[in-house]
């Protein structure tokens, strides 16, 4: 797998790339600011770019630009954003444009090789990954009228699985638990929210995030 990484801290950026070196993960280029990365995207048409938000001049969100931009024009290109703050407006923002190969994780979390590995190949192989713990924010807010409300807690548990971009042979074995047995729970969730059944999983995902979001229906 080839990668560009993306990220003004330098210390920061250098930690990525050797854990990305550590574990045989090709680094063909590495950048301080969103210009330099869509110059090295271009060049050098990485499998997967991994851009902080937050990047120079205005440290706002120049690194989603980019990561939208580098969705647009380069579709083969993947992109896994990061943020170190739970910023669920801004993750809606790239997966409602671009849910392919697009993933959004907290910063602290790509410390943890095995998890950005397994982030990256699933971005390659064309899936959506979603941090847990801005999928946990909305599945645990509250509201007047609660959507979730019917949902066992199993279900809920695997709504927030299914909400992360997991399919139902990885679900099943996270829970220790038969295929059969989550598409049963999958397809009951999607009868009790009112949800479209698609077997593209991150067209799943943003139908999901989407009546999490706003409590209507994708499309609506």
């Amino acid at each position: 797998m080839r990668v560009v990484v993306a990220d003004d801290v330098m210390l920061t950026r250098e930690g990525i790339v050797r854990l990305l070196r550590d574990a045989e993960v090709e680094v063909v280029a590495e950048a301080e600011d969103a210009e330099a990365l869509l110059r090295h995207v271009r060049n050098a048409r990485p499998d997967v770019a991994i851009v902080d938000i937050r990047m120079p001049p205005t440290h706002t969100d120049e690194g989603l630009v980019a990561a939208q931009q580098i969705r647009s024009e380069f579709p083969d290109v993947g992109v896994l954003v990061l943020s170190q703050y739970v910023e669920p407006s801004y993750a809606m923002r790239l997966l409602e444009e671009h849910p392919e190969r697009t993933g959004y994780l907290l910063k602290d979390r790509v410390f943890d090789v095995a998890l950005l590995i397994d982030a990256l190949r699933r971005i390659a192989d064309n899936e959506t990954v979603i941090d847990p713990t801005i999928v946990s924010r909305l599945v645990g807010r509250h509201r007047r009228t609660d959507p979730l409300a019917e949902l066992s807690n199993r279900e809920r548990e695997v709504l927030s699985l299914v909400a992360e971009g997991l399919s139902n042979k990885a679900i099943a074995a996270r829970l220790f638990v038969t295929e059969r047995t989550v598409e049963a729970h999958v397809k009951q969730i999607f009868l009790k929210l009112g949800l479209n059944m698609n077997p593209e999983s991150h067209r799943r995902v943003l139908a999901v995030l989407a009546y999490l979001r706003t409590g209507k229906l994708a499309g609506d």
